[in-house]
């Protein structure tokens, strides 16, 4: 009788066990994804065994060059054959798991570059011979003596020989060489204190250097800024805040940006825990809720942020490649971040990143290029602050009433303050220019105040700083009455699966704050009782089923919280000055003095700025005056 199931023949499996070469090929699928994989674990044995200065060498995006250079302690000749051997390391004993402190502790990369590739390791340790030993395919050769200064070379050639159909999926050269200099550059952060260089080598000779990284002198901070100055770059290091807190036993610290310099993507944030860099999606999800209400959803902050703490307080040995880790509370990390970076935007108060002036002294120099010729530049003295207020008193026409919106009716578009105006109500002991943002001295189309600061200008959007100001004062508002809730005559029933039933309770507490009231009723059912009465008549499921999409994709949902503070927003925006109402100087000075106290005030509701500052150096230069 012929059998109708195709699952069920004759022929019994046979339970083999796969040879060395087999499971080291397997784990190198696992460890080594492609050439930055294997640069990344080869850097971290080096950063391992105590390196001062690492040299990487790559060859066609790696694919048939990786030679890495350290001056690290290097492994004695009759260590060199056990180096080689699945699961052999010298980081841990093997008694404690989670008690790691090194990048490496499997003693999976080198057995696994060696199946997959032709790799040579030639060491020597301080008082002894150097040697050498290569393997190609999974065949180790014996142990023979070298030439070395000090220190270890690991050279990889020929990634992949040995399992061609891994090639195919390998991308260009190009795309390949990027991804091993953002893995270079990921691990500089990580250590300031140690010097990186990167060089491709294609086409032989001394090659090129791709990136640099001298090692950092200093403290902690001072390391670590000048270490993401070069990494990331100087406007990121000149637009940081600093970053340092700690809490029950996590501490946290590095540099976060301000919301005006922002990406249109995520490319600038780098999270380290323990010194590994990792790309977990808990902190990157709370770095993102730490700038919720800064930065427009098309926008992305940028930061480069260290979390610490006790080894047992985080699992590393979750993800083969450790790119990957799990905190034992993740609630405490997160909060940490959130709190921390909150606190630090807040007493950044008004400021506002530099690139935003870098854009508008760009925008104001001419576009032609000057014709070619003698340069010739007519420099003036400048006068001292008190010769400049002494001439402006005695140029300033007879001190007159403050005009009203009735006499600001003319048919032109900018008024003027005199300096005598605007300081009359501030006490002598601070001049009104020592002030962050001076003293308002005009108004240009109806819409910009032009202020003057001890050593520049400021110019800022009037509509955009008023904005800001009424919705701080809404959220803090909300924050002190709470959210208020509408009941529903009859609460809305929505049938879900256990999986979201479950999901979506664990944050019920959180969603009542925000006016959200839902409760178990039985099954898998959840019933909507009230929900936020700022937002009117809302759809209890779709509001709901979106939520539940936001858990499963980010493990948080912001969605109430953003649909709240965006009515908030629309509020602020409707009830702040409009643009073309023309102001009298004591209001705009009072909207400066405002802004000065208002934390965030530097960025409007959608993360732009909300003035421009420029020196008084700048300007002179523009003019041919430096």
């Amino acid at each position: 009788m012929v059998s109708l199931d195709p699952n069920i023949s004759g022929f019994r499996p046979v339970i083999r066990q796969l040879d060395d070469a087999a499971i080291n090929r397997i784990a190198a699928g696992e460890v080594v994804e492609r050439p930055a994989s294997a640069v990344k674990e080869l850097v971290e044995n080096a950063i391992d065994a105590g390196a001062t200065r690492i040299t990487v060498d790559i060859a066609d995006g790696g694919k048939t060059l990786i030679r890495v250079t350290d001056d690290g302690c290097g492994i004695s000749p009759e260590q060199l054959p056990l180096a080689l051997s699945r699961h052999a390391t010298s980081k841990i004993d093997g008694s404690d798991l989670l008690d790691i402190h090194t990048f490496g502790f499997r003693g999976e990369a080198l057995p696994s570059l060696g199946a997959v590739g032709r790799l040579t390791i030639t060491s020597r340790v301080p008082g002894d011979e150097a040697a050498t030993i290569r393997v190609a395919g999974g065949q180790i050769e014996p142990v023979k003596p070298a030439a070395l200064r000090s220190g270890t070379v690991v050279e990889l050639r020929d990634l992949f020989f040995a399992t061609p159909a891994r090639l195919k999926f390998m991308r260009t050269d190009r795309a390949e060489a990027q991804a091993i200099t953002d893995t270079i550059k990921r691990l500089a952060m990580a250590e300031p204190s140690i010097g990186m260089t990167l060089r491709d080598v294609s086409g032989g000779g001394e090659g090129r250097i791709v990136f640099r990284a001298d090692a950092e002198s200093g403290d902690l901070f001072d390391a670590l800024h000048a270490r993401l100055a070069r990494v990331i770059g100087r406007e990121f290091a000149e637009n940081a805040l600093r970053i340092e807190a700690d809490r029950e036993g996590i501490r946290l610290y590095g540099y976060a940006a301000l919301p005006t310099y922002s990406r249109g993507a995520a490319v600038s944030q780098y999270l380290f825990v323990n010194g590994r860099p990792v790309r977990d999606k808990m902190l990157t999800g709370a770095l993102r809720a730490a700038y919720f209400d800064f930065l427009s959803r098309d926008r992305h902050p940028a930061a480069a942020l260290f979390v610490d703490c006790d080894p047992t307080l985080v699992d590393v040995n979750v993800h083969p490649a450790k790119s990957e880790v799990r905190f034992r509370d993740p609630g405490v990390a997160r909060g940490l971040i959130i709190s921390t970076l909150r606190h630090a935007l807040a007493d950044a108060g008004h400021r506002a990143s530099s690139t935003v002036a870098n854009a508008t002294l760009g925008a104001m120099r001419p576009e032609t290029a000057p014709q070619p010729g003698p340069a010739r530049v007519y420099q003036m003295d400048r006068p001292s602050m008190g010769a400049r207020t002494a001439a402006y008193r005695a140029q300033a026409p007879e001190p007159m009433p403050a005009p009203g919106f009735a006499e600001l009716s003319q048919s032109y578009s900018g008024q003027m303050i005199e300096p005598a105006a605007v300081v009359e109500d501030q006490s002598p002991e601070t001049p009104v220019e020592q002030l962050p943002l001076g003293a308002a001295r005009g108004q240009v189309h109806e819409n910009y105040i032009i202020a003057q600061t001890a050593d520049g200008m400021v110019i800022v959007d009037q509509h955009a700083a008023h904005e800001r100001l009424v919705y701080e004062k809404l959220k803090t508002q909300m924050a002190e009455n709470g959210v208020a809730a509408q009941a529903l005559l009859i609460p809305e029933i929505v049938e879900l699966t256990e999986c979201d039933c479950a999901r979506l309770l664990d944050v019920a507490e959180h969603l009542s704050k925000l006016g959200l009231t839902l409760e178990a009723f039985g099954g898998n059912a959840v019933a909507v009782r009230e929900t936020p009465a700022i937002l009117g008549e809302v759809n209890a499921r779709a509001m709901i089923l979106d939520i539940l999409d936001e858990l499963a994709d980010q493990g948080e949902s912001q969605m109430v919280q953003a649909q709240i503070e965006a009515i908030l927003s629309r509020v602020a925006c409707h009830g702040s000055i409009r643009s073309g109402r023309r102001m009298r100087g004591e209001e705009m000075n009072a909207l400066l003095r405002e802004m000065e106290a208002t934390p965030h005030s530097g960025q409007c509701n959608h993360g732009r700025p909300t003035y421009v500052e420029l020196k008084l150096a700048d300007i002179e230069r523009l003019f041919g005056r430096s």
